[in-house]
């Protein structure tokens, strides 16, 4: 990895992946909107040639209600060049998976497992895809918006 400009480094990106990304800013993070199909490419040219070699962090948002959707946001960081950039992009509410970054990033295991296990997002190729925070038997994704929550039940003193 070399030093680059950031803003050479979009214009880059956006000439190599063409409409299958959308480049936004506010003034905290650049934004990389891509299909899920195109992450792990994306990931990995994000990794080997900008250095962005830490997943900080990994979250969903349940956007069933308005879109039919959950969408996935990564929290990327390159360590040496100390610069940060977030890719999102969606998957359908009747078909959450996506592949795993877990090649590109090793820090993405848990991070994936937590997803897994609070949003129901299935993580193709995950090494380890099991619950993390929930019992094994428990039926359900807590954070999830159609998640019916009932209280205790049956309980007895």
């Amino acid at each position: 990895m070399s030093e680059y400009d950031p803003q050479d480094m979009l214009q880059e990106l956006q000439q190599q992946m063409g409409e299958k990304l959308v480049i936004y800013q506010d003034r905290f993070f650049t934004f990389l909107h891509t299909n899920p199909g195109d992450l792990l490419a994306l990931s990995r040219i994000l990794r080997d040639k900008y250095g962005f070699n830490h997943l900080a962090d990994l979250t969903a948002v349940d956007y069933i209600d308005s879109h039919g959707s959950f969408e996935i946001v990564y929290h990327l960081y390159s360590i040496p060049a100390n610069r940060k950039i977030v890719i999102k992009t969606r998957v359908p509410a009747n078909k959450p998976e996506i592949d795993s970054v877990f090649p590109v990033w090793p820090t993405a295991d848990w991070q994936e497992r937590e997803v897994y296990d609070l949003m129901g997002i299935t993580f193709k190729n995950h090494p380890n895809l099991v619950r993390i925070l929930m019992p094994d038997d428990y039926v359900g994704h807590p954070l999830r918006k159609d998640f019916t929550m009932r209280g205790r039940e049956n309980v007895t003193n």
